[in-house]
């Protein structure tokens, strides 16, 4: 029989830091995506990009400041990105902000000029998470299709 939920015990997953104010909590990767809990530390900023697939992301706690509209995000808030959405925003208030994201395809961070600089999407993320867990001797517990047996 083929599971079909696959659990996952979010207190049980470390924080890994991707830079100063910064960090993720991988809770699945896929061929077709990622899911991860982000926490942006107060008046981090996470800078100007486009995402190629959709992007559904839940605000746990904290609040954020979408920089293109001035809106704030608050807790229990769903924010939907289109393909193609453009956008940076920053954490608000006293309070680190913790949001759920599901996302397909690519996040292309863009310079001034709008050109990338760098990208994420499940693969290489998948690999920073796979990274993390060997300097650190622990087995990975993230849920993740073998890319390497499903091309």
């Amino acid at each position: 029989m083929i599971p079909t939920a696959y659990p996952v015990n979010t207190a049980d997953i470390a924080w890994i830091e991707l830079r100063p104010g910064v960090a993720v909590r991988p809770l699945r990767f896929g061929l077709d995506g990622w899911t991860i809990q982000l926490r942006v530390d107060p008046g981090t900023t996470i800078s100007r990009h486009r995402h190629t697939g959709e992007v559904h992301g839940y605000n746990v706690s904290g609040r954020r400041e979408l920089i293109d509209t001035g809106e704030i995000v608050g807790p229990g808030t769903y924010v939907y990105e289109p393909p193609g959405n453009v956008d940076s925003w920053r954490c608000h208030g006293d309070e680190p902000c913790i949001i759920q994201i599901n996302l397909t395809g690519r996040v292309e961070y863009l310079d001034e000029n709008d050109n990338v600089t760098h990208y994420s999407d499940a693969r290489n993320q998948r690999d920073v998470y796979l990274a993390w867990c060997k300097s650190r001797g622990i087995e990975p517990t993230v849920p993740m299709v073998p890319y390497d047996r499903a091309a």
